[in-house]
């Protein structure tokens, strides 16, 4: 059965750039106290549905580290949002710190195995998961110092976001790459072979292939 769907990688990285630009507004003093349920409320009502709807179009688009990434990312975007909505301004919460650093980890796994298809979204997911690492380490209590470390980040997060979706969309609509996103390998032969080329191994793919 030939189910054709759009990329949900647009979608996911716009989720991204506007959660990250969030939280490090936040982070950097942009918005007073009074503004943090705001910015929860946008992470928890607007990001995270988003992500998670770009993780389960990658994996019925059978991209597994855009789906894993997404979730990863959603899950964690849920928790920090539900996370400013019950603690108080500033106190630090070990427990998500460590949360964000096991987040950290499974989004530079993702990042690996996309970078021998699409380096720039491999890029951006490995930029997401530094800005986790530093947040995370600010949350166990290294100081003000990573914070600011982790907010600056998470800015360059939000502009290469934007620009791999742009990127992608302008793309898909165009079905040819307008902006570079150094496609290399399987992701240079899913925009230039045929089907037939690129469906030589799908028998052995999840959801195919007897086991999983």
């Amino acid at each position: 059965m030939l189910r054709p769907i759009a990329t949900p990688f647009p979608v996911g990285l716009g989720a991204l750039a506007t959660a990250s630009l969030l939280a490090s507004g936040l982070e950097l003093g942009w918005f007073a106290n009074r503004d943090t349920p705001t910015v929860a409320v946008a992470l928890i009502a607007f990001c995270f549905p988003l992500q998670f709807l770009a993780s389960i179009f990658g994996f019925l688009g059978r991209d597994t580290a855009a789906a894993t990434s997404f979730g990863i990312q959603a899950g964690a975007w849920l928790v920090i949002g539900v996370s400013l909505l019950l603690s108080p301004p500033g106190r630090l919460s070990p427990p998500l710190g460590v949360l964000l650093l096991a987040a950290a980890v499974w989004v530079a796994l993702a990042a690996g195995g996309a970078a021998g298809a699409k380096l720039v979204p491999a890029l951006v997911l490995f930029a997401v998961a530094v800005r986790f690492l530093l947040t995370g380490l600010y949350e166990l209590g290294l100081g003000v110092g990573v914070e600011d470390a982790g907010a600056i980040v998470g800015l360059a997060v939000a502009l290469s976001a934007a620009y791999a979706a742009l990127a992608l969309e302008l793309e898909n609509a165009r079905r040819h790459t307008v902006l570079p996103l150094l496609r290399r390998n399987r992701g240079l032969e899913a925009m230039e072979a045929g089907l037939a080329v690129q469906n030589a191994d799908v028998a052995h793919e999840a959801g195919t292939r007897e086991q999983l």
